[in-house]
């Protein structure tokens, strides 16, 4: 039970449910004979081991926050209280090996360096992050963010390469776009959407998350941004990051076609979410107004990162 708290399964489950979906959104289902990527085993080892690979980042990160996390949530400790210390780094090890040795197979089998480099660089961003850039301004949060951007990217360039491979799905639809070029193309431009949409809104929660933990953080000598700005300053920077994905979402939402209320709910959504944590930031000062505005954030991101698992839905179910 203590393990599994340790790896923060939620998280896991939403990073599996996005690729999972952007790949079924991706995936021609029919009119061609490469049907059905979604469901063979390459793309599930793909998201098995980023799967992995964040499961080692809670891991460790929680590693070098037992100082930090008996001031901050001395009830939420885990390591040193439930988990030796030396256990909790053995665990780290065993799955980010597990999980490099599936990248392996992977850029083997695809013929492709970028599974190998991508998980590789993730294992080294997240130690060196939890160890040192945690603690320094800005940079620790500018890296983490990238990191969950890699998460839409990752199932891109997974089926951008399957699109290269089969000649017959260039001209496939992605409802409800209509871009104009090779489908390939338009995998990755809606791919690299998702994840400038994706980092933008974690950067604007790792900042939110330091604000949490800012007495803490004091007595660790760490310098993040509400500690270098104060709250005031940080809290523009907050609004200025959330109302930049708010941008961000509304240029992909621009290339609509079939442009409606139901294909863009999820869009409103998102943003009313986003709103709603701006004007809350604005009157925060406590511990639970941050965790607060943290948890409407994730929300918000889980909303549209899993919108092409609606537009799939409705373009199969819904005449338009």
């Amino acid at each position: 039970m203590h393990f599994i708290r340790l790896i923060r399964p939620l998280n896991l489950i939403i990073i599996a449910l996005t690729m999972y979906g952007l790949g079924w959104y991706f995936d021609p289902m029919e009119g061609c004979s490469c049907t059905y990527i979604v469901t063979d085993w390459p793309f599930f080892w793909l998201v098995f081991s980023t799967v992995l690979i964040a499961a080692g980042g809670n891991i460790i990160n929680d590693y070098f926050d037992v100082r930090a996390d008996r001031v901050n949530k001395p009830h939420r400790l885990i390591i040193t209280k439930h988990i030796k210390k030396r256990t909790a780094i053995v665990m780290h090890w065993t799955i980010n090996l597990i999980a490099f040795s599936i990248a392996l197979y992977l850029s083997w089998i695809m013929d492709s360096f970028w599974y190998l480099f991508i998980h590789l660089f993730s294992i080294n961003v997240l130690w060196f992050y939890s160890m040192y850039f945690k603690r320094q301004f800005l940079t620790g949060n500018v890296l983490i963010a990238a990191l969950t951007a890699l998460v839409p990217v990752l199932v891109g360039i997974f089926f951008y390469q399957q699109n290269l491979a089969n000649t017959e799905w260039y001209n496939m639809e992605l409802f409800p776009f209509n871009l104009q070029g090779s489908t390939p193309r338009i995998i990755m431009y809606i791919s690299l959407g998702l994840a400038i949409f994706a980092f933008l809104l974690n950067l604007a929660r790792e900042v939110i998350k330091d604000m949490e933990d800012v007495d803490g953080d004091k007595k660790l000598h760490a310098k993040t941004l509400p500690i270098s700005w104060g709250y005031k300053k940080s809290k523009w920077f907050v609004g200025i990051a959330l109302f930049a994905a708010i941008c961000a979402a509304g240029m992909l939402i621009y290339l609509i076609e079939a442009f409606t209320i139901m294909t863009v709910l999820p869009g409103i959504i998102a943003a009313i979410l986003i709103l709603i944590a701006i004007i809350l930031v604005s009157s925060a000062s406590t511990k639970l107004d941050y965790r607060r505005i943290n948890h409407c954030l994730k929300l918000a991101m889980t909303v549209g990162l899993l919108t092409p698992v609606y537009w799939k839905i409705i373009s199969t179910y819904v005449q338009f």
